[in-house]
């Protein structure tokens, strides 16, 4: 398996352990792989016979990474494993005939990120050790992570105490919810260290993103505590492995128990920040699973939408909301880069990055944006339709949602043709309570809370919303212990480079 540089389209002699440890490019570009396996529909429906962790092995054995098979399948068997709370792994729930619902929150942290987080980590681990016998590294490793909210958890999960590594994540002080907020800052571990950011998840990223390209920060670091830095954001490529073994998982499973009938493709509705997540159904897609339109959800941050819609992408004038679905209120949308590379070529992925980073937008050319459209739909719903669709779907179903998940259903829904779809659940319900009560309460995103709930702590609202919701799933016991579990990390710091490059030095001091 070799990769190409998105902004240079260069090959080069780099594989899968050199990839997973540098992160990101040289030119500042992503890593795509050259080639994609091609697998037939006999392959797919192997998988569906096999448990979760030997899916997600033989899926990187078609990728042929430089780990052998043996390797891939103990760290699976470690990533997928007691530490879920199904035995599934990633269960798939009907709500109709033709509407599926891939639940991706039985993790460690109830969110989707622990598909990649729990499996990353373990095979950054074997790249460090296969690096170290090829000489080609002496140095510990420093994952920088920018979160809007759940990937910080899930990262610090992963790689918490883990040999040889340690992890910094930033997240926006305000921009998270306060269970989010209180799993990053209880986080156990000697390795590990969580800031608050001043700002919003875009300025948080960049900020992170500008210590990556800093040379003399870089130097520092290598020359005064042997530390290199890497990521676990999923502009990592070991990022997005994970999610496209979900994907094929999926579609085998639903094939084998005759929910999608031969010949017939699936649609896939995803709640879209980072544009990580539906891009690992396209990979998927790529490589042979009967996946037909993807369809882009979003929140009022909807700027993938207008791109997907027109083929220009512009947040030069654009506002920023918050809104009940804090881990989509991104508007720079990483991983879109690599699409327009596969859709294009380095050149223009080039210019057009360029223009983001310079004008605030860029314009795609026709040919790029019939590519584009022949499969992704974008959709997007304000935040009060969010929460009504949580109320409908507990009513309707009896099926308890969170706002991300309720985005991509009604989205879904407004979009849904001939085809069935899968709605990806990106998080428990519990992490979002106290929009998830407003929802049962049908009371406005922007509305005061009536009593006698007004003014209860996000723990409290757990609480009201299961004894108004009897019956809903419960409340995963991670997430219940918090409630007696005292915060390690207050810091709160600038949402500039430098105050980032100051804090990394600092926690590297202190080690």
């Amino acid at each position: 398996m070799k990769f190409t540089d998105t902004r240079t389209g260069i090959q080069n002699d780099l594989t899968f352990t050199d990839v997973i440890v540098k992160g990101i490019a040289p030119s500042g570009g992503l890593f795509v792989p050259t080639e994609l396996p091609c697998i037939n529909a006999e392959q797919l429906q192997s998988l569906a016979a096999l448990p979760y962790w030997e899916q997600a092995a033989k899926v990187y054995e078609w990728f042929n990474i430089d780990i052998g098979d043996d390797a891939i399948g103990e760290a699976m068997a470690q990533a997928y494993g007691s530490q879920w709370g199904h035995t599934d792994i990633a269960p798939i729930t009907t709500l109709t005939d033709n509407v599926h619902v891939l639940e991706l929150t039985h993790g460690p942290t109830s969110a989707f990120k622990d598909m990649a987080l729990q499996c990353m980590p373990r095979f950054l681990s074997l790249a460090l050790k296969k690096m170290q016998e090829r000489g080609k590294l002496d140095k510990d490793l420093l994952v920088l992570v920018a979160t809007s909210g759940d990937t910080g958890k899930a990262a610090l999960d992963g790689f918490a105490n883990r040999d040889q590594t340690n992890i910094i994540v930033f997240y926006p002080e305000e921009g998270v919810s306060d269970l989010q907020k209180k799993q990053m800052a209880t986080q156990i571990g000697e390795n590990v260290g969580v800031y608050g950011v001043r700002g919003n998840f875009d300025d948080c990223q960049s900020a992170v993103k500008d210590a990556f390209a800093d040379d003399e920060f870089n130097d520092w670091l290598h020359e005064n505590v042997g530390i290199q830095l890497s990521s676990a954001n999923s502009i990592n490529w070991g990022r997005l492995m994970p999610q496209i073994a979900y994907y094929l998982s999926t579609c085998a499973r639903l094939k084998s128990d005759g929910r999608l009938a031969d010949g017939e493709i699936l649609d896939i509705a995803v709640p879209t920040g980072n544009f990580g997540n539906i891009l690992g159904a396209w990979y998927a897609k790529q490589m042979g699973a009967p996946i037909g339109r993807l369809i882009c959800a979003s929140n009022s941050n909807n700027v993938l939408t207008d791109f997907i819609r027109s083929g220009t992408y512009d947040i030069s004038d654009r506002p920023f909301f918050t809104t009940p679905s804090p881990s989509m209120d991104i508007l720079i949308s990483s991983n879109l880069e690599r699409l327009l590379y596969h859709l294009a070529d380095a050149e223009k992925t080039m210019k057009w990055m360029d223009e983001l980073k310079t004008t605030g937008s860029f314009t795609v050319d026709s040919a790029t944006l019939d590519a584009l459209q022949n499969d992704f739909v974008g959709g997007w719903i304000s935040d009060d339709e969010s929460l009504c669709r949580i109320k409908r779907c507990w009513k309707d179903h009896q099926y308890l949602i969170d706002p991300h998940t309720a985005v991509a259903l009604d989205v879904a829904l407004d979009e849904q043709e001939n085809n069935p779809v899968l709605i990806v659940a990106t998080a428990h319900w519990s992490k979002f309570a106290p929009s998830v009560l407003r929802a049962l309460l049908k009371v406005d995103f922007d509305e005061p809370l009536p009593e006698p709930y007004a003014g209860h702590s996000d723990f409290e609202t757990l609480d009201d919303v299961t004894e108004l919701a009897s019956g809903c799933s419960p409340v995963p016991e991670a997430i219940e212990s918090l409630r007696a579990t005292p915060s390690r990390f207050k810091t709160v710091i600038d949402a500039t480079p430098d105050s980032i490059k100051g804090a990394v030095q600092d926690w590297v001091g202190a080690i």
